[in-house]
């Protein structure tokens, strides 16, 4: 991220670190297969003790839930904004277990290591696009060989008719769940920190890097989970070859068409819940 970049992030979710974890649910319409994605696959690579980062690990809802399944870990916490940590700390305080709580800018400093997984919910999208790039090279790096990387996130549509579907979806969905006019403006100003890619583009930078296994384990519109294995021999691939942002024809946004991917009917952008400007950030 950029030094303003890091600042508006910063801030807005400073500002709103003490109702955040309140409207997950709301704000999230898949939030339980978004989440349980990211724990089924962790669990397939990560079967004992094992040293875990979670990049923009904001208020600990992610960590809590990789703490419960994998009860021999130790895991670090690293998030750029102060107060979001510090709700993170008082949500493990029962923890008896080895967790760091680091403020930093997971894009522009050093990621430590080695790791067994590198797990991130909602917070990547906050990253530019040649950003989201290094910082999948950074997180390969970071990782020991065979460690695993897992994504929950948010991506732009391939398309602009499929964007706007995800947008009128998302604001549709929030809008049943009975989301306040304040939520909903609150989760809007979030928003100014996003900098969304497109699901095919950030697979395509992760096998650049020399991600192997690279997939998309779920998918429900603009919400996705990926992830990659850095392979037990990095021999094979050098980390500098190959462009991160080759010359190509924008391709659909069918690379998780395996995954779950609901279908409905979307109705327009602006209605009784109010406007949505872009999807709800992390």
């Amino acid at each position: 991220m950029s030094c303003h970049d890091v600042t508006i992030t910063r801030s807005l979710f400073d500002k709103y670190a003490a109702e955040y974890d309140q409207t997950r649910r709301q704000l999230i319409p898949p939030f339980d297969g978004l989440y349980g994605s990211v724990i089924e696959v962790l669990g397939t690579h990560v079967t004992g003790p094992g040293n875990l980062l979670d990049l923009g690990a904001g208020t600990g809802l992610l960590a809590e839930m990789v703490l419960a399944a994998c009860p021999e870990v130790s895991i670090t916490l690293m998030d750029v904004a102060p107060d979001m940590l510090q709700r993170a700390q008082e949500r493990l305080a029962h923890q008896h277990r080895s967790i760091v709580y680091r403020i930093g800018d997971y894009a522009t400093e050093p990621l430590g290591g080695p790791y067994a997984a590198v797990v991130s919910a909602l917070s990547i999208h906050h990253v530019e696009g040649t950003g989201k790039f290094e910082v999948f090279r950074n997180i390969f790096k970071a990782l020991q060989p065979g460690g695993i990387f897992i994504n929950a996130d948010q991506v732009m549509g391939a398309q602009p008719n499929i964007e706007r579907r995800y947008r009128e979806n998302w604001l549709q969905r929030v809008c049943a769940a009975g989301t306040s006019a304040a939520t909903l403006a609150a989760a809007q100003e979030r928003m100014l920190a996003d900098r969304m890619s497109t699901l095919a583009d950030q697979l395509e930078w992760m096998q650049t890097v020399g991600f192997t296994d690279v997939n998309c384990w779920f998918k429900d519109y603009s919400f996705v989970v990926y992830a990659g294995v850095k392979p037990s021999s990095e021999g094979h691939h050098d980390l500098n070859s190959g462009s991160p942002f080759p010359e190509r024809n924008p391709q659909p946004d069918n690379a998780c068409r395996d995954g779950q991917q609901h279908q409905g009917q979307t109705v327009a952008a602006e209605g009784d819940c109010g406007r949505a400007g872009r999807q709800v950030g992390g």
